[in-house]
């Protein structure tokens, strides 16, 4: 018995230390826990009064950590006399910022950026990277060599801010391996550029069975199903019916990236794996589900229709006016707009529309007032977070310019055009009108383009013009009534009609990469050239100094295969054809961020025309 006993207290004091040693050499980092890990080999009289002592050391060792989870506060202690300026993101809108940002802007602000992606991701040539057609290294950008000389970069994921603290909680990764690493960052000011997320609306089986299309790990995920689909339809043993269901590649979305993706798994399966699946190539099909009746449907039709024709003589199949009912191991149930259900069996589904809101935005919107928008943070014109004092500036997909409506103006903007007082406004009064305020209110533009079109000014929109009058009443714009019958004149209630239906369509700026590249070099240009110190007394005088954010569309361009691409340009029309694919491949090429990731970009185009793609599955 006595022997025993020592037995037992000597493995009490080996424990002991072996703990002891576990808290001094993980420190902080990790806290013993006695709940997850109890004492092994003792009874449970020992192993409580062991444990507790093992309890008592940790919170000695521990005792520098103010709260659970947090290693470390980066607080007010440590701040310099410069205001803090926080970026959360690495996406366009963070990246353009920075990159716009002068090399001396430390002098100006302590400046650090906090993201749980260390590179920034050429998102145009996502699809090219699915298919082997680029590399996942040539459209990638590590942020560091961006920040270098102007601030400080932490790898981490922001889970919580306190926008009256002015405060952060930030992580490190879960997904990158290593244990959870959480600090707290303090801020005078802070940009949000932490963009969006996948929205699956609520359609069942889409988050197991569905490729997202977001990230470089989405391309890679992607690139690799194919090549197992392929592989596993050529084995002798495959049964015809399952080789085809394997060989089927179904994506969801006629916008821009799934429109890409098609005609980039079309390049693919047409110009390399024909050649070396010659005996299975004939079963490969590519469907298309789209909610619309077109494809590219914010293009000008002109090029939805190209793309029709150019996608039906490469044997890709449109499923239009269908929505998308439930996703199921293996089969899509898509359901037409007269309610007759199909199913689709797949090899690969790629999911590649909508975006929803990103849970950080959504926890930021419950701590401020007038925050009620269903996708982002609404802003003031100057790109300012509402509700937040000025401390919290958003961009691309974050945010959501809060836009007047320009129907409580109605009866000011009327008298103002009706020159000659009688109540009424002339078509070219009314022109003029739309022309005039739409320096006011940015979305009067596009029904000011849209007159100018009917008029016979402008040729951009004669397609829109000459395809009104067999639309529906719903789809019609608000002025194409005024403009189809023989109407000459306006009255104020007409007009009233007329605004109210155009803000209730009001929308936000497209979620594209586009609108968030110029909103970053916008506030990069503010934050130059001002010193905002994130405090609404000294930033008052500064602020009425900011001028607005104005978008400016450049245009719009799509791949469709086969070396031919579509642009969309304003004031000139749509371009289709191989020419514009050639000018497509120059411009992503010449739009990359660095000298580095241009070289790389052609060297890849290069790679890929004289020797094939990669279909390696590594």
């Amino acid at each position: 018995m006595q022997l025993q006993q020592s037995g037992l207290q000597a493995l009490e004091r080996a424990s002991q230390r072996r703990e002891r040693r576990c808290v001094s050499l993980r420190g902080v980092w990790a806290r013993v826990s006695v709940r997850s890990q109890p004492c092994r080999g003792l009874g449970s009289g020992r192993q409580h009064m062991v444990c507790e002592a093992i309890a008592t050391l940790e919170t000695s060792v521990g005792s520098s950590v103010k709260q659970p989870g947090v290693y470390y506060s980066m607080d007010s202690s440590t701040k310099t006399s410069r205001p803090r300026l926080v970026v959360l993101g690495s996406g366009w809108g963070a990246m353009s910022f920075i990159k716009g940002l002068p090399s001396n802007i430390s002098d100006m602000y302590e400046l650090i950026v906090v993201s749980p992606r260390n590179y920034f991701l050429y998102t145009p040539l996502l699809p090219a990277v699915a298919t082997g057609t680029m590399e996942e290294r040539s459209i990638v950008e590590p942020v560091r060599n961006f920040i270098v000389g102007k601030g400080d970069f932490y790898e981490a994921l922001c889970k919580d801010i306190d926008p009256v603290a002015k405060e952060l909680v930030c992580c490190f990764p879960e997904d990158a391996g290593l244990d959870s690493a959480c600090f707290k960052l303090s801020y005078d000011v802070l940009v949000m550029a932490v963009g969006s997320v996948n929205n699956t609306f609520g359609i069942k089986g889409v988050d197991q069975y569905c490729f997202y299309f977001k990230s470089i790990e989405d391309a890679g995920r992607l690139r690799a199903r194919v090549s197992e689909c392929f592989e596993r339809a050529a084995l002798p043993a495959t049964p015809e019916e399952e080789r085809k269901k394997l060989l089927t590649f179904v994506v969801v979305g006629g916008g821009p990236t799934g429109v890409e993706v098609a005609a980039e798994l079309y390049d693919m399966i047409e110009c390399d794996l024909a050649k070396l699946y010659s005996n299975i190539v004939k079963d490969v099909s590519i469907q298309v589900v789209e909610l619309m009746d077109h494809v590219l449907s914010t293009y000008d039709r002109a090029i939805s229709i190209y793309t029709a024709e150019q996608f039906k003589r490469a044997g890709i199949k449109l499923v239009l006016n269908s929505r998308v009912a439930a996703v199921e191991d293996g089969c899509v149930r898509v359901v037409n707009k007269a309610n007759e259900a199909t199913e689709i069996k797949f090899g690969a589904c790629v999911w590649a529309t909508g975006i929803a809101m990103n849970p950080l935005i959504r926890q930021l919107q419950e701590k401020l007032p007038g925050q009620s928008h269903f996708r982002s943070v609404l802003t003031d014109e100057c790109l300012r977070v509402k509700g937040s004092d000025g401390s919290i500036w958003a961009l691309g997909d974050a945010a959501t310019i809060d836009q007047p409506k320009a129907l409580d103006y109605a009866e000011q903007l009327f008298d103002g055009a009706d020159t000659n007082k009688d109540g009424k406004l002339s078509l070219q009064e009314l022109k003029q009108l739309l022309n005039d305020a739409s320096k006011e209110f940015s979305h009067l533009e596009e029904h000011a383009r849209y007159f100018d079109s009917q008029s016979g000014i402008r040729r951009f929109g004669s397609m829109l013009a000459s395809s009104t009058a067999g639309a529906s009443a719903q789809e019609q714009p608000p002025l194409a009534p005024l403009l189809i019958k023989p109407v000459t004149e306006i009255t104020l209630d007409q007009f009233h009609d007329v605004l109210g239906k155009i803000d209730k369509g009001l929308r936000a700026l497209p979620a594209t990469a586009q609108v968030a590249n110029q909103q970053g070099k916008y506030l990069a240009k503010v934050f130059a050239s001002t010193k905002i110190t994130g405090n609404p007394d000294l930033d008052k005088a500064v602020a009425e100094n900011v001028k607005p954010f104005r978008y400016f569309h450049k245009g719009s361009a799509a791949y469709v295969g086969s070396d031919k691409a579509v642009f969309d340009l304003p004031s000139i029309g749509p371009l289709t054809g191989t020419g514009a694919g050639f000018v497509w491949k120059s411009y992503e090429t010449l739009s990359q961020f660095s000298f580095r990731n241009q070289c790389l970009v052609a060297a890849d185009w290069l790679r890929t025309k004289i020797f094939g793609r990669d279909i390696s599955r590594v």
